[in-house]
């Protein structure tokens, strides 16, 4: 089977699911936004027919469900259309909730790891942390999103530091779960075998059990940089902020603008998929470098 052969195989599914998505929103959105095109705009002009009907409602300027083309065009106004540094720009709220994202992305893998750490050398550790991490999680980040960002703002600590706090609440738990089942990995006559060697637990820990773990870490980081994505927006709904995606959704809801409300997701799942291409990059790296130092 032939290079083209493969990648036409893996782009020809994708690319008939998009066309069938794209189909079905253009469907969804006609049915969402007909009644209120008929009672708002088609009705007090006169007689109107169904081609009137399809253009009203796919170039509706406050739908209930926008077209794709009315998001490409506003995302595209946004980019192009205002200084990068303008609160208009999407890119400028993109920066700066994919900074907050990636800080508590990097708090959140520290912090997973040296738990992770702790819990597999320390019986201690095991019983007493790993139930209260699961525990943990049974928290809705909506409920203690505004705990966390008050008791920072009463600390005078503002700015990138809570919403990447939150951040590292989501972050860290895929990562620690995901470090232990890894650094208990090794077989046990790989662990013989360095204990007749006499290895310290710092070089049995950098030869055997973090090469091990890499395997179950990175697709723990891909769940991580996701859910810190998710946490940094919610952190960006209640503190009132002037700059970031959450920020341009709660802008949005308050003006009823449901094509920047939109546009602002679009962008947010871009950054997401971004971010999760950069994990994929940095594993396909690591690992391939691994194999060679076989």
């Amino acid at each position: 089977m032939t290079t083209d052969t493969r990648v036409h195989q893996q782009i020809f599914p994708v690319g008939v699911m998009l066309l069938l998505a794209l189909i079905f929103w253009y469907a969804l959105a006609v049915a969402l936004n007909a009644p209120g095109t008929i009672e708002r705009v088609l009705t007090p002009r006169g007689a109107w027919d169904a081609g009137d009907l399809l253009a009203a409602t796919l170039n509706a300027k406050r739908p209930l469900l926008p077209a794709p083309h009315q998001l490409v065009m506003d995302i595209w106004n946004s980019v192009t259309g205002w200084p990068v540094d303008s609160p208009r720009n999407l890119l400028l709220h993109t920066w700066v909730t994919a900074s907050a994202a990636l800080t508590g992305f990097a708090m959140g893998v520290l912090l997973g790891v040296l738990l992770a750490i702790g819990i597999v050398h320390s019986r201690t550790l095991d019983k007493a942390l790993l139930p209260w991490i699961v525990a943990s999680q049974t928290i809705p980040v909506l409920a203690i999103a505004p705990i966390v960002l008050i008791i920072l703002g009463s600390l005078g600590i503002t700015g990138l530091l809570p919403k990447a706090t939150i951040a590292m609440y989501l972050c860290f738990f895929p990562v620690t779960l995901a470090t232990v089942q890894g650094l208990r990995s090794p077989q046990k006559m790989e662990m013989e075998l360095v204990h007749t060697w006499a290895a310290s637990r710092i070089h049995t820990f950098w030869m055997v059990r973090l090469p091990s773990a890499l395997p179950y870490l990175f697709p723990a980081f891909r769940v991580a940089i996701a859910s810190g994505l998710v946490g940094t927006m919610v952190a960006e709904l209640p503190t009132g902020a002037q700059a970031g995606l959450g920020a341009r959704l709660l802008t949005g809801s308050y003006y009823g603008n449901t094509i920047q409300i939109w546009s602002a997701l679009v962008m947010a799942s871009l950054l997401g998929l971004a971010l999760t291409s950069l994990v994929i990059l940095a594993e396909r790296l690591i690992m391939h470098n691994r194999k060679e130092a076989r």
